[in-house]
């Protein structure tokens, strides 16, 4: 059967009780929130106790089937919400055209028309012509061609029986024909959305819900999407939410997890639960593709999937995830919302979704939370991946380092996300910090550049840091005091020359011996403070407060150059003076702090 084929009558379209649809999508409500329960209750009772009070293969092969439960009450959740959500659109849509036709019908009968069966309009005769005055008499009104699509000639008296019951015909049958078109929209997508037979559910399932996802989302845009306010302030966005139904939240979490994960302004732990059923569609949409950029995203993303379902301390919270552009992940470690202490570091260069972000880049924050707790135990750090950082060496891509674009985009965005924070966070005055490494800090400086500056923000810490886009620290917004500085004496990265700078230190490579480091040293260091994007955050000409940091390994090893000084300022293994220096400025104790010379 097709749209237009349909059986369906104006009658059956009338008679439609849309509060039984209403009423179904409440039972599957109903069910997608005890599977919501029920995954709740195995990732924080059960698994916790487990992991705390067993040991051993039996406890391990507990853990697995416990896991393998809680995702699948996570698909029962999501296919559940979308049933629900599907239900609601229907009877949403198919009530818009019962209105039409009631209005219809309502004039219809004023008139004293008759409204047949097939839709055509019986009417009596009316006033005169345009021309002689005589009556008109009465008839029937058909709709030939498509409703609504050919407007009134204007040859015949406007106000005329036959002109009002054309109108009439075309409205009715018009509602008619978008009702059927709506049900068997409707009746595809609820076929789809049915399991596969069994007690597991393998990937390729997650694949079919997210196609699912997307056909809900996309029947449901004149239900929901409309509603979310992507373009409001943080704040506003909070207000949104708060004034919400229960209801309205489950079918938001169901249907636009993607969105609403993402949305700034969103309490913490309803990003991490829309985020971690976004995740798996994320995953179940890259499975099986056989393209690099696929699976190597697929890569990071499982990895953040294997560390969520591990669990551990502190714990972490999914504040933000996507596959747009190099892809986005925002971690936090401690919820956001009800630490004292939050800090944010914005990675840089060659930063991307993928399996060495979601191991090494996630750990520096995880680093950096496990030290801040040492001073407060109310913190919270997050990496924050949120916009493109530049890839280097990729084609056109490479010159993006060398420029401030990304930067600025990223410092928009950045702000957003902080000001989301500040909206959400519970405390009075809770202490913020904006960690910037590498590209990093110049994305961090692209962001106190803005109106208003980082928002909530009260320090900044900059390492390995190329410039700022600023030359002195002042300059940042927070005030000279409250900007902290890390630069290893082996890390390229903070001796980068600025753009003159370059030119003269390449004039003298001919006359420089075989010595690497000698070669390092006159190109990148070619005597005064300037870095490739302003001041050197590290000279005294810049202003800020310079902590103490190990030297790093030498600049070559084996005659290749070596970066690893780069990376290795949140490590408290192998830079333990830098990673308890940034814990103590993000734990709002930067009185303690030990001071370095400036260079």
């Amino acid at each position: 059967m097709t749209a237009l084929s349909s059986t369906l009558t104006w009658a059956q379209l009338r008679d439609l009780k849309c509060a039984e649809l209403e009423s179904a999508a409440d039972g599957w409500g109903k069910a997608s929130n005890r599977a919501d329960a029920g995954r709740d209750r195995i990732e924080k009772q059960l698994l916790v106790g487990l992991r705390e009070s067993q040991r051993g293969a039996a406890a391990d092969a507990a853990v697995g089937r416990l896991r393998r439960m809680s995702r699948n009450l996570q698909y029962v959740y999501t296919e559940c919400g979308l049933i629900r959500t599907a239900l609601n659109s229907l009877a949403h849509e198919m009530r818009v055209q019962q209105g039409v036709l009631r209005r219809a019908l309502e004039e219809a009968e004023s008139l004293r028309f008759t409204v047949h069966a097939d839709g055509s309009v019986s009417y009596p005769s009316g006033p005169g012509g345009l021309f002689d005055g005589d009556p008109l008499p009465g008839g029937t009104a058909r709709v030939t061609g498509m409703p609504g699509l050919l407007p009134p000639s204007g040859l015949g008296a406007p106000d005329t029986h036959a002109a009002r019951a054309r109108d009439i015909s075309d409205r009715v049958t018009g509602a008619v024909r978008a009702a059927a078109r709506i049900d068997w929209r409707f009746t595809r997508i609820l076929r789809r959305l049915r399991a596969e037979e069994g007690l597991k559910v393998p990937d390729r399932t997650w694949t079919d819900a997210a196609g699912d996802a997307a056909a809900v989302r996309e029947a449901a845009r004149g239900y929901l999407k409309s509603r979310i306010p992507r373009d409001a302030a943080p704040a506003a966005v909070r207000e949104w939410w708060a004034h919400l139904t229960d209801e309205q939240r489950e079918e938001y979490l169901a249907v636009y997890p993607d969105q609403i994960g993402n949305l700034d302004g969103i309490p913490s732990l309803i990003r991490d639960t829309a985020n971690r059923d976004n995740l798996q569609l994320l995953i179940g949409k890259l499975e099986g593709r056989d393209d690099e950029v696929s699976r190597v995203r697929l890569a990071g993303l499982r990895e953040i999937d294997r560390q969520l379902a591990e669990g551990g301390q502190p714990p972490m919270y999914l504040l933000g995830i996507g596959d747009e552009g190099n892809g986005r992940a925002i971690v936090s470690y401690g919820n956001p919302d009800t630490a004292r202490n939050v800090a944010a570091y914005v990675p840089g260069l060659n930063t991307s979704l993928d399996e060495d972000f979601a191991k090494s880049d996630l750990k520096r924050a995880r680093d950096t939370a496990i030290g801040m707790h040492q001073h407060d135990p109310s913190s919270a750090a997050i990496t924050w991946l949120g916009y493109d950082a530049p890839q280097f060496p990729d084609g056109l891509d490479s010159l993006d380092v060398a420029q401030d674009e990304r930067a600025v985009k990223g410092g928009e965005a950045f702000n957003g996300f902080m000001g989301g924070l500040s909206a959400t966070n519970e405390n009075p005055n809770p202490h913020m910090t904006a960690i910037g490494h590498s590209y990093g800090s110049r994305t961090v400086g692209a962001a106190t550049q803005q109106d208003g500056g980082i928002p909530g923000v009260d320090d900044i810490v900059l390492v390995g840091s190329p410039g700022v886009g600023v030359d002195h620290a002042e300059d940042l917004g927070v005030g000279e005091g409250h900007v902290f500085v890390g630069a290893a004496q082996n890390d390229i990265v903070t001796k980068v020359p600025s753009k003159p700078q370059l030119i003269t230190g390449f004039v003298g490579l001919t006359n420089l011996g075989p010595s690497g480091a000698q070669l390092f040293g006159d190109v990148a260091d070619p005597g005064d403070d300037d870095l490739w994007f302003g001041k050197d955050p590290a000279s005294k000409a810049f202003g800020a407060r310079r902590f103490p940091v190990d030297e790093g390994p030498g600049v070559l090893s084996d005659g290749k150059l070596n970066t690893d000084a780069h990376g290795q300022y949140f490590d408290p293994v192998r830079d333990n003076s830098s990673a308890n220096s940034i814990a103590l400025v993000a734990a709002g104790k930067a009185r303690d702090l030990k001071a370095e010379e400036y260079r």
